[in-house]
């Protein structure tokens, strides 16, 4: 029976098989995002679940929706970041740390400026660039491991394009590695059948849409990531 339904049980991690032991086997990953990451579209099932399942590691996941990177409430990536590294629960060792580009920062008058250095008080973590640098600056001070900002899908947003050529800049800034799903010509090339199986809106993905679609890009990046 053919499935057309993106949420249906048989995409859900508990029914998603385990790989072969790979090099992404017994590492541990940390995911830091707003509702992509968090698996809104997908009953709360994000790619870092997805991907602890397929290759029996551990992805820590520090995730809410509608938030934004920008230091803007308690919410933000920034404070729950923060939060996290100052906890009883802060993880000593991470093989890789991974971010969202939130679109929710979209609706921002006003992204920031790239800093001159890279000192945290030259670092406006109110803005998005600021915060995106603070995020890196505090990753690498807290354990010095490979850092991969991700950006979404495509989608029609001008705003969200500007965003991702701020990050570009800053990944070479800081020698960071970026996950671009946005740009990639041949990720993006699906038929409508599928992206309509694949994804909720145009922004959050499905169950399917993340098993199917995004993990395995994560898996690839991951990979060629942990063998540099």
């Amino acid at each position: 029976m053919k499935i057309t339904d993106g949420n249906d049980n048989y995409f859900s991690v508990a029914e998603t098989p385990s790989l072969q032991a790979n090099i992404l086997t017994g590492k541990t990953f940390f995911f830091l995002g707003s509702s992509v990451t968090c698996g809104a579209g997908a009953h709360g099932e994000g790619m870092g679940a997805f991907i602890a399942k397929r290759n029996n590691c551990v992805c820590l996941t520090e995730a809410v929706s509608s938030t934004t990177l920008a230091d803007l409430n308690e919410k933000s990536y920034v404070r729950r970041f923060e939060n996290y590294i100052a906890s009883n629960e802060k993880t000593e060792h991470l093989d890789a740390f991974i971010c969202q580009l939130s679109t929710n920062d979209r609706s921002l008058p006003t992204f920031g400026k790239i800093a001159e250095g890279k000192e945290f008080a030259m670092l406006d973590k109110t803005t998005t660039f600021g915060a995106i640098e603070y995020i890196i600056a505090l990753c690498k001070q807290t354990w010095n491991c490979p850092i991969v900002f991700y950006t979404g899908s495509w989608f029609d947003a001008s705003n969200y394009e500007t965003m991702i050529q701020g990050l570009k800049s800053i990944a070479k800034k800081w020698d960071i590695t970026i996950l671009d799903l946005f740009y990639d010509k041949e990720f993006n090339a699906l038929p409508k059948e599928l992206y309509d199986l694949y994804m909720l809106d145009p922004v959050h993905p499905k169950r399917a849409g993340y098993r199917e679609w995004w993990v395995p890009a994560f898996e690839n990046c991951l990979k060629t990531l942990l063998t540099e």
